[in-house]
């Protein structure tokens, strides 16, 4: 599930919320923080948005093979996008 622009401001914003209610963190300026904290967020799909593209392409590759030994297409998108994300220490 993709979030938009909104979502991720709000969820960045009860986090941060949280933290200093919860006095988790101290911070001088909160507003700053919950842009980086967006700014992380956004970054972080946008690293699972090229694993999916690159995953994308690896079976573009091997779509014939795919096809002659009906194996399930989502079954190997998901097999294939955990090992990448796995090797390159992407959390899913």
């Amino acid at each position: 599930m993709r979030l938009n622009k909104n979502q991720i401001e709000h969820m960045a914003f009860v986090i941060v919320r949280n933290l200093l209610k919860e006095e988790k963190i101290i911070v001088d300026d909160r507003n700053k923080l919950t842009e980086s904290l967006m700014n992380l967020i956004t970054d972080e799909f946008q690293k699972e948005d090229k694993l999916d593209q690159e995953v994308r392409e690896i079976l573009s590759q091997h779509m014939e093979k795919i096809r002659s030994e009906n194996i399930e297409y989502q079954t190997m998108f998901r097999m294939i996008k955990t090992k990448l994300a796995k090797e390159r220490n992407i959390v899913l």
